[in-house]
């Protein structure tokens, strides 16, 4: 739009508002049937020993904005959620930054690709090709 445009931004699209991480954190604490106190005071990092406020959680679950998590605050999260970090990572990742987590049919499908990382790129090269000649490239659907 130039700078002198009239046009006004009414028709600009909505931004998409999106919840998984909110949500995510609203349903665990009312499955462990735990009130705004009791689920902050359990969250807390086991490693940095860093804490997530209680207001922080309330403007999450309110749909309010939020200063995205570190991952220190995951880890609190997480611990107080009960849940894998990697499930907050998750959800966080979605909801604050767009980026939507690999899904498949089986956990066994995503277990292997969060253990690709460690295995040496060499090593990476000959897996990706036993692979291909059990699943062709292109027979992927």
């Amino acid at each position: 739009m130039a700078p002198n445009d009239t046009t006004t931004s009414r028709n600009a699209p909505t931004p998409e508002r999106r919840a998984e991480f909110a949500d995510l954190i609203k349903s665990r604490r009312a499955e462990l049937r735990m009130g705004l106190d009791a689920f902050a005071a359990r969250a807390v990092d086991p490693v940095t020993g860093v804490r997530v406020k209680r207001g922080w959680i309330y403007r999450l679950e309110s749909g309010e904005p939020v200063i995205p998590p570190q991952v220190e605050e995951l880890r609190a999260l997480a611990e107080a959620c009960e849940l894998a970090l990697e499930v907050l990572q998750d959800a966080a990742s979605s909801q604050f930054f767009g980026v939507d987590p690999l899904r498949s049919g089986s956990s066994e499908a995503t277990a292997y690709v969060r253990k690709l990382d460690s295995i040496p790129a060499d090593q990476r090269e000959r897996l990706l090709r036993l692979i291909d000649t059990l699943v062709p490239p292109g027979d992927d659907a």
